[in-house]
């Protein structure tokens, strides 16, 4: 006779394994399905946690060899281990994918290992490496399965010389030169990591920017510091073909309008033009699980697709494509189906690029305030005024704030700097309140921290700041 549960999960990334705590702590009985041999899904396993372990060590090897001799710090030229960096990111990895494990156990999560596939409602089968399957009765299911890169019409990727994120987290050796297409969040961090341990590195992107969706003021000053970082951009241009030489790659380049194609060679090229849901293999046509015209599963407000009992969260489904997205709808629909008001505010979702320096954002950019044509003002203070940023030799960016012109209400505040993704929560926090650029410039705060520019922003979007 089949297990039966409250609720199901199909997925252990971030949004499926915190669905599962959740609603495991609200007293349901739970499982997860996960076809990988260690839980975390993409994030823990080849994606955000690994990724920023060589965002991490890439920097300090950079330090090492610029800065330090600037802070009185003589030290012989650092070398490169290569092999010793990536045992740091395998280490990274498994202390967190275990902590999942012990999650399961604590909170009495049964986890069965294999592919899961939904034939209707209540039911879930799984399908075990070797052929094995065994079905799961269950009130609900999640489908949590999260998303996989975006293929490149025409480009095989090989994960040794034309490589997806997975393929740029291990390389064997610093490839002497890297064709980075898509200027992305992935492709501008994994870039910046290669650039660092001597990588000469070309970014190509399709439009005529970096970071799309992102503020266009902070996307330009943005690539100006990435330039000077030694790091090539190629906008409004297209990849439309890579073929294999004797030792490396030959890329085909267009203008993204049409023109005279342009041949230039590189030992590997990262493929990084975005993300796609990963609906594959779980049956959704047979149970009559609906999907966009992007292969998102389509839910209602409540994370609900049209099917009773089933529900999606994360990459799967419509919104930004982020680790703590997920996170925030796991615990919503974990709290839904205890009956509690579950519900994630999307206007306050954090967005950091983990270069050096960072990028953070939160809320409305100009660009979107001038589309809506709400009335705002804009205040920006640089981290070269900035007591702390300058004994750190960390003055390179910005804080910018946006405020409702009639209200003072903060509308959307962006980071570019040393530890922005740290910096921009106070920003979040203060919006999900509804609070004004005034309540953040009354609001004390120490010194000397980076933090401080913040707040002299927020003073800038009234009477002006103090220190310019």
């Amino acid at each position: 006779m089949a297990e039966s549960f409250d609720v199901t999960i199909i997925g252990t990334g971030p949004g499926g394994y915190v669905c599962a705590v959740r609603a495991a702590q609200l007293g349901m009985k739970v499982a997860v399905v996960e076809k990988w041999a260690t839980f975390g899904g993409t994030c823990l396993n080849i994606g955000c946690i690994p990724s920023k372990a060589l965002l991490h060590a890439s920097e300090m090897f950079e330090e090492a060899t610029h800065l330090f001799p600037q802070l009185g710090i003589d030290i012989a030229e650092p070398r490169l281990n290569l092999t010793a960096m990536m045992a740091h990111k395998d280490d990274t990895v498994a202390s967190n994918t275990g902590g999942i494990e012990y999650l399961f156990k604590k909170n009495k999560i049964t986890a069965f290992r294999g592919t899961g596939a939904i034939p209707a409602a209540g039911k879930v089968f799984v399908t075990a490496e070797d052929g094995s399957a065994q079905e799961i009765e269950t009130r609900n299911i999640v489908i949590a399965t999260g998303s996989v890169s975006t293929d490149l019409p025409g480009i095989e990727i090989d994960e040794d010389k034309i490589v997806t994120s997975t393929g740029a987290l291990k390389f064997k050796k610093v490839p002497e030169n890297l064709l980075v297409i898509g200027a992305g969040v992935i492709g501008l961090e994994l870039g910046s990591v290669w650039a660092r341990l001597g990588s000469k590195v070309t970014v190509v992107e399709f439009l005529d920017r970096i970071l799309p969706g992102m503020d266009g003021e902070v996307s330009k000053q943005f690539q100006r510091m990435l330039q000077k970082q030694g790091i090539d951009f190629k906008l409004s241009t297209k990849v439309t073909g890579i073929e294999k030489t004797g030792g490396g790659l030959s890329v085909t380049l267009e203008p993204a309008q049409g023109g005279d194609a342009e041949t230039v060679a590189t030992d590997a090229a990262l493929v990084s033009i975005g993300r796609k849901p990963f609906t594959e293999g779980l049956g959704l046509a047979d149970a009559g699980v609906d999907l966009d015209d992007r292969g998102r599963v389509v839910t209602d407000a409540h994370y609900k697709t049209n099917v009773n009992g089933i529900y999606a969260i994360g990459d799967v489904v419509a919104g930004p494509m982020l680790a703590h997205k997920a996170e925030d709808e796991g615990i919503a629909v974990a709290e839904i189906l205890a009956g509690q008001a579950g519900h994630v505010n999307y206007g306050v979702i954090p967005s950091v690029v983990y270069t050096s320096p960072e990028v953070a954002s939160v809320g409305k950019t100009e660009e979107e305030l001038k589309a809506d044509g709400v009335a705002y003002k804009a205040s920006k203070f640089p981290f070269t005024a900035n007591g702390r940023a300058k004994a750190m030799l960390a003055t390179q960016g910005f804080v910018k704030i946006l405020a409702d012109k009639q209200t003072d209400r903060v509308l959307g505040c962006h980071i570019v700097g040393k530890n922005a993704g740290e910096m921009i929560h106070e920003a979040a926090v203060l919006m999900e309140f509804g609070g004004s650029a005034e309540d953040l410039a009354r609001t004390c705060h120490a010194h000397p921290t980076m933090s401080e520019a913040v707040r002299e922003a927020a003073l800038g979007a009234n009477d002006g700041p103090i220190h310019i």
